[in-house]
């Protein structure tokens, strides 16, 4: 699984995700974590964590545990549907998102997303949903 996540990290260059600092960090049977730094990439205004950053880290690893499955060579896969309630204020130096599978089917997937801070307080409870397309029916 180490291999996976230093994988996965190395595609994230040169993308949101490394303009940002969010990072892989675990994995598992049906689940993934990013780590996501609350510095002045992902603040706004106040010095708080801007909640568009947080659902840019909720995209990257919803998105992520579904990739972790599927044939990249023969699938796309879209987020289609994503949506978040904050709770609390994120205090620390970072946040952590862990993705888990709420509905796995051939073609959708409902990813559940809890970003947690570095304290382990519940900062957001999110939601994405992926849809996963061959590649032959692209058109264009």
């Amino acid at each position: 699984m180490l291999e996976l996540i230093e994988q996965m990290n190395r595609e994230r260059r040169g993308t949101l995700m490394e303009s940002l600092g969010i990072e892989f960090i675990g994995v598992g049977e049906n689940w993934l974590e990013a780590k996501m730094p609350i510095d002045e990439r992902t603040m706004r205004p106040g010095q708080l964590l801007h909640g568009g950053a947080i659902m840019a880290l909720v995209e990257t690893v919803g998105s992520g545990l579904t990739y972790i499955g599927e044939n990249l060579e023969e699938n796309h896969v879209f987020g289609i549907e994503i949506n978040g309630n904050h709770i609390r204020k994120a205090q620390g130096s970072y946040v952590i998102g862990r993705a888990e599978f709420i509905h796995k089917g051939q073609r959708t997937h409902v990813v559940a997303v809890n970003v947690t801070d570095e304290f382990g307080n519940l900062a957001s409870v999110c939601r994405i949903t992926n849809v996963v397309l061959p590649k032959s029916s692209d058109h264009k």
